[in-house]
């Protein structure tokens, strides 16, 4: 995956730790060997969710180097580099450079909230300093500012190292096809190669409709992902429609449980040894496990039968 043709689905990596909270990062390398055995062409670390927020600067950058390490080479690795700082941003940026990473994944700046200018400013500072190409991350607040389409045109117009947009703002869809109109010739941001979709994949059919070039889901079943994307890109509606249906379920429960779920399930397929999580929120009860049961067995049919 070079500077010039990132796409695909690109799982975000969760951080893993041990039970007493520590970093575990042979968990890590062995998600990413994971994520590369189902076919993905990209990764993305650390992100919303990788709980990043729950690490220091000093763990990030560790961990960045760990994934790189672990990817080597085989698929594309996207630099999570979000931070209110621009000097932390570029220092994560270039911890990426350092690791293989091709891109630069760095959300608005909630810190300035909604001063246009100042955002501009924000990263045409962090372009000139990153050495990899940025990937504008647009998800909604409290994580992010939630930008309307034309603010994201207006900030993507303030630098041409803005390259792609992550859109999870919803509706999704819309603000998808506002941006690919504001990159085509003519437009405002025409050094824009393309839009990425978020929020989990919860709206993957419509963002690849509306031209989406990729997404960026959690990474607990990513080969489900990818064979939708494999069905896409042959024009096979079908199957498209059909994993997509299958997947609903879990990314209802992922929706809710977030990292818990996605740590829940590499655990149950063996990848990682805990589930521990840094980041407060529900955890699941005796019945949710059942239904996580039933849930993942309907999974892995309808992969056997539609992919």
């Amino acid at each position: 995956m070079s500077q010039s043709t990132i796409a695909g689905v690109c799982p975000v990596l969760p951080t893993v730790f041990d039970d007493a909270g520590g970093l575990d990062h042979a968990g890590v390398a062995a998600v990413v060997d994971y994520v590369v055995a189902s076919g993905a062409e990209g990764t993305v670390f650390p992100g919303l969710a990788s709980e990043y927020d729950m690490l220091s600067l000093d763990e990030r950058e560790a961990l960045i180097a760990t994934v790189g390490e672990a990817v080597d080479g085989r698929i594309g690795f996207i630099v999570g580099a979000s931070s209110d700082s621009v000097a932390d941003s570029v220092r994560l940026a270039q911890a990426g450079v350092r690791a293989g990473a091709s891109a630069a994944m760095v959300m608005t700046p909630r810190t300035l909230g909604g001063d246009l200018a100042a955002i501009g400013a924000f990263y045409e500072e962090l372009g000139r300093s990153a050495g990899v190409p940025i990937l504008l991350q647009n998800a909604p607040a409290p994580m992010g500012l939630g930008l309307t389409p034309e603010q994201v045109v207006a900030v993507a117009a303030s630098t041409d190292a803005i390259r792609w947009v992550k859109e999870e703002t919803m509706p999704c869809g819309q603000r998808i096809s506002a941006l690919r109109a504001a990159a085509q010739a003519g437009g405002a941001v025409p050094h824009l190669a393309g839009v990425f979709g978020g929020a989990g994949g919860r709206y993957l059919v419509d963002e690849l409709h509306r031209g989406a070039i990729g997404s960026m889901p959690a990474a607990e079943t990513p080969e489900i992902h990818v064979a939708l994307m494999a069905a896409h890109r042959r024009g096979d509606e079908a199957t498209v429609r059909g994993l997509y249906e299958a997947l609903l379920p879990i990314l209802m429960v992922q929706a809710v449980f977030r990292w818990r779920l996605t740590k829940e399930v590499l655990v149950r397929r063996g990848v990682i040894a805990s589930a521990h999580t840094r980041a407060a929120g529900p955890a699941f009860d005796a019945e949710d496990m059942e239904e996580l049961d039933v849930i993942l067995a309907r999974l892995e049919d309808a992969h056997r039968r539609l992919a």
